[in-house]
Order: C-alpha cells, then sequence, then structure tokens
C-alpha cells in the first residue's frame, strides 16, 4: 500500500504518538507538519504545501484546545478550529485526498443520561466547542471526510490530566478533584493507532465518510481517574470529590461526555481496550 499521508498538529500529543506508529502503514510515507512547517490557517500555504505532494490522506490533529482561554481569544480559536478545517477540506478536494479530522465531546451539552450517538444533536455550551462544532461542518461540506470525535485525551506526550496529577501528587498532600462530570478517558496512541486501522481498512474496502466516536471502553469521573492515576502509580496523596460548583472555570464543561462506540466498532472492525488497561500502558511509559 504506497501512500503519501500529511499529519497536521504533529507535535501535539495525538500526532506524537501517530509518529511513533508509521511502520504499522507498510509503504506509506509521512509527511508531520506543525505550525513551524505549515501554517494550515493560510490558505495559499497549504495549497501550495499539497501541490508539490499527492497526498491520499490528510490527517488533522491541530487544534485550539485552550477551553479556558477560548473565552476571551475567540479569534485564534475560530482560525485554528474552523477556518484551518475548511482550508484542508478544501485542500483535499483539490488533491482528491480523504480528511480524517479530530473532534471533541464539547459539541454537545453534557446533559444527556445514555452515551452519545453520532447522529444526537449537538449543543455546544461553551467558545471552544462552538468552535469545534463549526469546524466539523467545515469538514463535513467535503464528501470525502471522517470526523472523530474523541474526549479526555492523555498521552506521555505534551500536557494533559494525567501528567498534572502526577505533578501535583508530588507537590501536595491531597487533591480536590471533581467527581460529578462523567465520561471516558483516552489514551492518545489508542486513538492514533484507530486512526491508522481505518487507513488500511479503507485501502481494502468502500471508504466510510462521516462522524464517529471514539474513546477507551468504560465510564468514570474526573475524581475516579485521578484516584485511579495515584494508585496505579503508588502515590500517597488523598484524592478527595468535590462538585462542579466547588471549581468554577470561565467555560462549561459538559457534565456527561460518555459517547456510543458501536460503529466505529462495527465498521472498522476494531476492538476498543478498556480505559484502566490503557492508562497502566501509559504510566509506564511515562515513568520508563
Amino acid at each position: 500500500m504506497l501512500m503519501n499521508i500529511l499529519v497536521t498538529g504533529s507535535n501535539g500529543q495525538l500526532g506524537s504518538e501517530i509518529k511513533k506508529l508509521p511502520g504499522n502503514i507498510s509503504g506509506a510515507n509521512f509527511f508531520f507538519t506543525d505550525i513551524d512547517t505549515l501554517d494550515i490557517s493560510n490558505q495559499l500555504d497549504l495549497v501550495s504545501y499539497c501541490k508539490k505532494t499527492n497526498f491520499q490522506y490528510i490527517i488533522n490533529c491541530a487544534a485550539y484546545t485552550a477551553v479556558d482561554k477560548a473565552e476571551t481569544d475567540i479569534e485564534l480559536a475560530t482560525r485554528i478550529n474552523v477556518s484551518a478545517v475548511k482550508n484542508l477540506a478544501e485542500a483535499a478536494k483539490v488533491n482528491n485526498s480523504f480528511l480524517i479530522h479530530v473532534s471533541t465531546d464539547y459539541v454537545f451539552s453534557g446533559h444527556n443520561y445514555t452515551p452519545y450517538k453520532e447522529e444526537d444533536e449537538i449543543s455546544p455550551t461553551s467558545v471552544y466547542g462552538k468552535t469545534k462544532a463549526d469546524g466539523e461542518k467545515a469538514a463535513l461540506q467535503y464528501q470525502n471526510s471522517i470526523i472523530i470525535r474523541t474526549s479526555w485525551l492523555y498521552s506521555s506526550f505534551g500536557n494533559n490530566f494525567v501528567k498534572t496529577i502526577l505533578r501535583l501528587a508530588k507537590e501536595r498532600e491531597s487533591l480536590s478533584i471533581i467527581s460529578d462530570q462523567v465520561g471516558t478517558p483516552t489514551y492518545a496512541e489508542d486513538l492514533a493507532k484507530t486512526i491508522l486501522d481505518i487507513i488500511i481498512y479503507q485501502g481494502k474496502n468502500t471508504p466510510k465518510p462521516g462522524i464517529y466516536h471514539f474513546s477507551n471502553e468504560g465510564v468514570c469521573s474526573w475524581y475516579d481517574f485521578a484516584k485511579e492515576i495515584a494508585d496505579i502509580s503508588a502515590i500517597p496523596i488523598k484524592v478527595k470529590p468535590i462538585e462542579t460548583k466547588d471549581y468554577p472555570t470561565p467555560a462549561q464543561r459538559p457534565c456527561y461526555s460518555v459517547f456510543n462506540k458501536s460503529k466505529i466498532k462495527t465498521t472498522f472492525e476494531i476492538e476498543i481496550p478498556y480505559w484502566k488497561d490503557s492508562l497502566k500502558k501509559c504510566l509506564k511509559e511515562i515513568n520508563s
């Protein structure tokens, strides 16, 4: 399978995990870019870059993810999460590439009580969520696009909840963590493998564009997540549950963001690991 694959935002958590896995697709040439090598919000630069190479796939890992900062930094969040996605969709269309774009649980209000399906109505409550929802619309203007919504992403790379808990646990005797926001952590390595598995699948079968949900299996609160991080790492710190109202933030978080993942599992014939098993893998990597 000889193909060229462009990965944008490759210095982030997900892009860094994809960098570890190029051997998963035999014969593929990966082109890893980030803002310092390719500004996807600049349409002329993007068109020029894509003209040089015939990309079969574009994987967009670039995103503005500073959720609270986005409440005031609206222009930059919009440029990265909406305008850049529109540019990528247009570049993919011109070059006849397949676009895989990563989105978020924040496109939902979080008021559900059963796992969100792909066809459920989106209703973002934050600037970040609204820009990601608009980015989805921009990607879907191009027929050969896949949107993968994910939640609570973490990795051995970059800044994330897991690494924050590990750092704070060394500095404090106790931690107060929100217990009334429920969802599922996603190990970025598992998502990276799934994206490449989708590309392999589509190389052998009819392409399946559309929206898909992906996180690890299982359900927990942020409190459960933090306690598991401390327990696996054998850190003797007291983790205390608190309510959302006790920890106000500029941006509203979804209180429930569990995904129904039946569609991605059945469509692409994949198995998804349990969140605690993936967390153990990531912690082992961080500690090594």
